[in-house]
Formats: C-alpha cells, structure tokens, sequence
C-alpha cells in the first residue's frame, strides 16, 4: 500500500528552488531515512509534502482533507519548543486530537494509546510532570509519544533523535522500524548515517535540492556518494548484526 505519493515536488525560496522535482513514493513497511548535509532540502521536502511551505507538484497529502491528513499522517518537526508547563501526559494526549470529535472526552483506546507511546519511549514514570520542567533530550522524547501516540499510517520526522544520549537515539530508531515491520512507514530526516544505515530499509539521498540517490543503504552510501555530496571517506562493513558504518574524515 502506497503511504506518499510525490510528483516533482518544488519548494522555492524566492526565485531559487530548494526542493526540485522531487518525486518518490513510500509504501508500508518502509523506514525511509533521508539524509543529506545541511542546506539539502530535507527539512523543506517533509514541509512541502504535509502542505506546511506553498510548493509546486503534487503530493498525496495536500490533496486530502485536513481532518483525514491528520488521522494518516504524524508530523514531528525539528523545533522542539513546549511553551506551557503541561503534565507529559496531557500533552501526549494531544497526539490523539484528529480521533476525537469536539467536545470529546478521551476513550479507553486512546488512553491505551498513549500509554504505549510513553512506554515506548522510556517515560513511565513522568506522566504527571511538566513538560517544561524536563530536559532537552526528556522534552524531544515527549514530542516523539506525542507523534507516536497519533497512531497514523505514516510518521514525518525531521531529526527525531538529534539530542538525545546513544541509548535512545538507538531505542528511537528501533520503535520506528517495529512500527514499519507492523505495515506503517516512517520518513525521518537523520544526520547519523551509521543509524540510518543500520535501522533504516532505504536512505533518500539530498543534494541542492534534488534527490541523489535512492535505494538500498549499502546502494546509496557509496564511497563516490559520500565523497560527492558530503566531502567524506567513510567505512562500511556487513557485520553479523547489520550494516556497520563508520565516517573517517573530510576529504580536501
């Protein structure tokens, strides 16, 4: 089953296009990590795609209601700002606003909903603090159960994992494959290409706006992709456990 459907999507900024063309599609079961250097267009592709930046090109998102894009789509942006001092439970609760009507006081499934998510990511325990009393890497783990918690089709996260300690950047990225061995499918920008390489089952690669490669990990992360987009030599190896990933220094 198709999730997202892209059809030469362009982002423009001003006369300058920073998402050219891009046309993809992402079906179930995928974790699709896209990647790219900084300035790539990543962020402004997930934007365009949801509707949140004015773009040319079609995308499956845009043409589907607001109330039904909600209900299949999750969005987790960069910005990880939490401005009121909510219990983390309220706010991941917030994450089940596109099943209720207005007015509509939480079912059992949705509460049961969010506890999974705050178990799925280590926040037992935390569900009567607030927010805002948090640190950094606790606050970026609420937003990803809030997300979670959405319980859609499809997951747009863009650099989930920047911040937090290795133990649940890795914890993050193995929720996000389970999700997509249970028939949904994750697009999450990274900047970590060992992870993407290890938990995701196809990198898009970003460059100046434009798709560079998409595949396989060990199709898209080769030695010529590397050295042309981001100006690196890189090892890789097929260990026991997986794609073992290793960037060595900047190429001059």
């Amino acid at each position: 089953m198709t999730l997202l459907t892209l059809d030469h999507l362009t982002v423009r900024r001003g006369d300058c296009p920073v998402v050219d063309a891009a046309t993809l599609t992402i079906g179930a079961g995928e974790l699709v990590g896209l990647i790219g250097p900084n300035g790539a267009g990543k962020t402004s592709l997930m934007r365009g795609a949801l509707g949140l930046l004015p773009h040319e090109g079609q995308s499956s998102l845009t043409a589907l209601p607001s109330d039904r894009r909600a209900r299949h789509a999750a969005w987790l942006p960069q910005s990880r700002e939490i401005a009121w001092p909510i219990a983390v439970e309220t706010l991941v609760m917030l994450g089940r606003t596109p099943h209720l009507a207005a007015g509509q006081r939480p079912s059992d499934a949705d509460r049961a909903a969010v506890t999974r998510a705050l178990a799925t990511m280590d926040l037992n325990g935390f569900e009567g603090r607030a927010a805002t009393a948090l640190s950094g890497g606790e606050q970026a783990r609420v937003l990803i159960a809030r997300a979670l918690a959405q319980d859609t089709p499809l997951i747009l996260a863009d650099e989930p994992i920047a911040g937090l300690d290795p133990g649940h950047q890795i914890a993050t990225m193995a929720a996000f494959a389970r999700l997509a061995a249970a028939g949904k499918a994750v697009m999450v920008s990274l900047h970590d290409l060992g992870l993407a390489a290890r938990h995701c089952t196809r990198l898009i690669l970003m460059h100046k706006g434009r798709i560079h490669a998409d595949g396989l990990p060990a199709a898209v992360l080769t030695r010529e992709n590397l050295a042309q987009v981001f100006g690196i030599s890189a090892h890789m190896a097929q260990g026991p456990d997986g794609i073992i990933f290793q960037p060595l220094e900047v190429l001059t």
